[in-house]
């Protein structure tokens, strides 16, 4: 699981070494002011203002800081490990600080305590592994498409009975309406079109095979606008009307 383990917001003195030591945790240190150097692992680093230190877990590491600094650093465990586990390095923040503006936040919680304190640090250090993600680039390749489909996928399947339109499929998804059909049939296999479709019949057969609603209710509920539509594409795809359906529970 995510959690944050310490926190500690500090100053250095120039000409402060701190030796070589490890921790059974991940840590990273964020540098608000002042420079220096630092060894991570067997690889020398130098830092400056708006850069944080990341270490993993069992990782020698030293500071020796060359003017007067000011500093936080926090220990953590992170349950996506294997994410961030070979950074090992020290990272440049991005221009809106998002790094130290987060940290600064769970600081903040960290001493005011107040009602769910731990449980808010503990979602701020899963926000905090996100950001490191993000910044350094890793989410690039662990976001394959299938992860920006399944938001319109999972609305799909929770709201096939409405009328969707692809174009807010798409939107939803983040691509272009062309772009979006191409990628959707290339992931599931068909179009976003039948998709929608395979949905509503499946639901319609278990509406004809496990209640006694008439075939009116069954297609309004299935989300088909006439009964003569759905009796059409229910033949069409099966073989059988929705009332041969019925009586042959088998098919």
């Amino acid at each position: 699981m995510n959690r944050l383990l310490f926190l500690f917001h500090t100053h250095h003195k120039k000409d402060t070494y701190i030796q070589l030591h490890q921790h059974k945790c991940y840590e990273l240190v964020y540098y608000f002011g002042g420079s220096g150097n630092t060894r991570i692992g067997t690889t020398n680093f130098t830092f400056k203002p708006h850069t944080f230190a990341l270490v993993s877990p069992h990782t020698l590491h030293d500071e020796k800081h060359t003017s007067d600094s000011e500093l936080l650093f926090i220990g953590f465990l992170c349950e996506q490990e294997e994410v961030i586990r070979n950074l090992n390095k020290v990272i440049e923040d991005d221009d809106k600080h998002t790094i130290q503006q987060l940290i600064l936040r769970m600081e903040y919680e960290f001493t005011s305590q107040q009602e769910g304190y731990y449980e808010m640090l503990n979602l701020l250090v899963s926000e905090l592994t996100t950001q490191i993600k993000r910044l350094v680039g890793l989410n690039k390749h662990l976001q394959p498409v299938e992860g920006r489909l399944k938001y319109a996928i999972n609305y799909m399947d929770e709201h096939f009975q409405q009328k969707i339109s692809g174009e807010s499929l798409a939107s939803m998804s983040g691509y272009s309406y062309e772009r979006f059909r191409h990628l959707f049939k290339e992931t599931t296999g068909v179009s976003p079109q039948h998709y929608l479709l395979r949905k509503r019949l499946d639901h319609a057969k278990s509406l004809l095979l496990h209640t006694e609603m008439t075939i009116s209710q069954v297609a309004n509920d299935s989300g088909f606008v006439k009964d003569s539509q759905f009796c059409a594409v229910f033949k069409r795809e099966t073989g059988v009307t929705p009332m041969t359906f019925r009586k042959q529970p088998s098919l």
